[in-house]
């Protein structure tokens, strides 16, 4: 009788440890797709600017003709992010965001100076969708570290740090800005 219940007791812990692992299992997948998610619907809205850009310079083009070093730096610095993004490397992409990030400052500065072009309905749209754009990447960037915590979390409290082992799982890289890039951008005429 004492052998049953024994066996009745290990037999409970056992399936109760192989369902918490289940679990453990299932929430780690769930958490590692929403921060893949999350890493694409920053690709999204960084593809989102780099097509808005051309239609950018092309409007100021016609506005600030002299202005070509400016534009020409934004064009190189469009063309490093589409080739980060083709790359693959997180930090190559962040180092590119901050260049195209740098100069597309100096673009808009320019664009003060030039009143006629700040009225420009084209311009406008153009600098509102860029806008845009930019808040959406900025809440893209903040939803991947987001999700980061959450799965942190999962792997390092407990139980999920024991079933983080078993698993193989290992905390999460946070999406961080370089220090350079953290620093006002300085636009010089």
């Amino acid at each position: 009788m004492i052998l049953t219940i024994i066996l009745i007791i290990v037999a409970a812990i056992v399936i109760l440890v192989l369902l918490m692992l289940w679990g453990y299992y299932n929430r780690f997948t769930v958490l590692l797709n929403r921060i893949d998610n999350s890493f694409a619907q920053i690709d999204v809205q960084l593809k989102r600017r780099a097509d808005l850009i051309p239609n950018l310079i092309e409007t100021v083009k016609g506005y600030a003709s002299h202005e070509k070093e400016v534009l020409n730096k934004v064009s190189e610095a469009r063309a490093a992010l589409v080739s980060a993004n083709k790359s693959g490397d997180m930090a190559k992409r962040m180092k590119a965001d901050g260049m195209l990030e740098n100069v597309l400052g100096r673009l808009f500065a320019i664009a003060e100076n030039y009143p006629d072009l700040k009225a420009s309905q084209n311009f406008s749209q153009l600098q509102q969708e860029l806008s845009s754009t930019e808040d959406k990447i900025a809440y893209s960037r903040q939803f991947y570290n987001d999700s980061i915590l959450s799965y942190n979390n999962s792997c390092k409290t407990f139980p999920g740090v024991m079933f983080a082992k078993i698993l193989g799982k290992k905390p999460g890289n946070w999406l961080q800005i370089p220090e350079a890039e953290r620093e006002t951008p300085k636009v010089k005429f």
